[in-house]
């Protein structure tokens, strides 16, 4: 009968064909010779088949042997896993952590952080989402998340606590062939130049921002949903607008684009936003979270001068 294989038994098999040798598993285990040999022919017995050959000088895995040590593997680590979940949840860890990130931050970064997280604390999940504007706000409102990474300052709620981490440069960039991009060769681009063409820009999925306009200087939109987009339809010639300086530094460096000439939108077009990470004042944070928290500040900091 299979209800009666115990971890032990399992445990004790795969350390034996780890090690090759019932005297060096005995030895792993900080056992007795004579206790690995009996567990594992317990085991056998229990399974009704021979899981190593003991005609030659070593024991050597049987066809049976090996087919088998790859499910008692699997049946260690998941118990591992719910040892070290429960262990988790009695420390008060969270089962998932939720984040939703402003589409202006760098995404490499929050994977970065979230992997240190995940070191400390495997047995978490996480649920990552990424939303421009007022999205990462609203997220915290709704309580759809634990964490929110928030660019800039337009949007604020008594609710929610910010902590600066970071600061953000976006940059006014056009394809080279365009217009404005043959027009930024030759001098600087003034207010009635970028009014002339179309602005590509995100549209909030939330309510925080109607009847608000940021940043729009063409009454000529195209208003687009994410990120990704704004930046292909830019550099497909459609028209200009602002992207994080992370997000195009490549296309700049290889001249894919070129950044607009133009004063109307900070210096060389450029203007920088802080980054912070939110959460609401009456949700306390999990260790996941702090843990997460503090990663991605002491990665996206400053160097000291």
């Amino acid at each position: 009968m299979l209800d009666v294989l115990t971890l032990d038994q399992l445990r004790t098999f795969v350390t034996v064909a780890d090690s090759g040798s019932f005297r060096s598993g005995a030895a792993r285990l900080s056992r007795v010779q004579s206790a690995v040999s009996h567990a594992i022919a317990n085991l056998e017995a229990e399974l009704g088949v021979a899981l190593f050959d003991r005609t030659g000088h070593r024991p050597v895995l049987t066809p049976e042997g090996q087919a088998l040590l790859a499910n008692a593997r699997d049946i260690l680590l998941r118990v591992d896993a719910m040892r070290a979940r429960a262990r988790d949840l009695g420390e008060g860890v969270e089962l998932e952590l939720s984040l939703t990130v402003d589409t202006l931050f760098p995404i490499a970064a929050i994977g970065a952080a979230l992997t240190e997280m995940r070191v400390v604390y495997p047995s978490v999940s996480i649920r990552l989402a990424v939303e421009p504007l007022g999205g990462p706000i609203t997220s915290l409102i709704e309580k759809r998340s634990a964490l929110a990474i928030v660019v800039g300052e337009d949007f604020r709620d008594p609710r929610i606590a910010l902590e600066a981490i970071s600061s953000i440069e976006q940059v006014a960039v056009v394809s080279p062939g365009h217009p404005l991009g043959l027009r930024s060769k030759s001098g600087d681009v003034d207010l009635p130049d970028l009014a002339d063409h179309l602005q590509i820009v995100l549209g909030d999925p939330t309510p925080l921002s109607e009847g608000r306009s940021f940043g729009i200087l063409s009454p000529q939109t195209c208003r687009v949903s994410s990120q990704d987009t704004k930046h292909a339809m830019i550099l497909a010639g459609l028209g200009w607008g602002r992207l994080p300086f992370w997000q195009v530094e490549r296309d700049l460096y290889e001249g894919r684009l070129v950044r607009v000439a133009t004063t109307a939108l900070g210096r060389k077009g450029q203007v920088s936003s802080e980054a912070y990470i939110a959460h609401r004042l009456d949700e306390p944070l999990g260790p996941a979270a702090h843990v997460f928290r503090t990663a991605l500040a002491q990665m996206t900091a400053a160097p000291a001068n």
